[in-house]
């Protein structure tokens, strides 16, 4: 079954890889939201851009049971590549729980370094910050398209 579900929902253009579906889903999710653009899958250091240009790393992460308070984001390996983090938080069963737009000046100030890049991890404290965007209810009242309705 869950391979039948992840096929349609690559059919359907909700996900475009063989990957888990929280990034994909995070990227449908944003782009719709916001009218983005996806870039292509090969691209390296962000996901999406707006129409004036802008570049966007997108980010989710899936809370479960056991891990409510863990935050981190996927790796994120160049400051230079995006201008803003979109990152959302998805529910046990991909609800949207919390969503932002947070200029890179708050996430690299925010991140630690690690191997190959640095990690950002998104708590609540983050939604503080000034210039962070709060787009949770925007990212809520997304429909994703039904196939059945295509």
């Amino acid at each position: 079954m869950h391979v039948d579900i992840m096929a349609e929902l690559r059919q359907s253009g909700v996900l475009r890889s063989e990957n888990i579906p929280t990034g994909d889903l995070a990227e449908s999710l944003f782009c719709q939201a916001f009218s983005w653009v996806k870039e292509p899958n090969s691209n390296k250091g962000f996901d999406a851009k707006d129409g004036s240009g802008n570049r966007y790393q997108i980010k989710g992460r899936r809370l479960r049971q056991g891990n409510r308070g863990e935050r981190e984001l996927s790796l994120i390996s160049d400051f230079s590549s995006f201008d803003v983090l979109a990152g959302v938080l998805f529910d046990e069963k991909y609800g949207v729980e919390r969503a932002a737009l947070i200029p890179k000046d708050i996430v690299s100030k925010r991140s630690v370094k690690k191997d190959n890049g640095h990690k950002f991890f998104l708590t609540d404290d983050v939604w503080v910050e000034r210039q962070v965007r709060d787009v949770t209810v925007k990212l809520q009242e997304i429909r994703l398209p039904d196939k059945r309705k295509l």
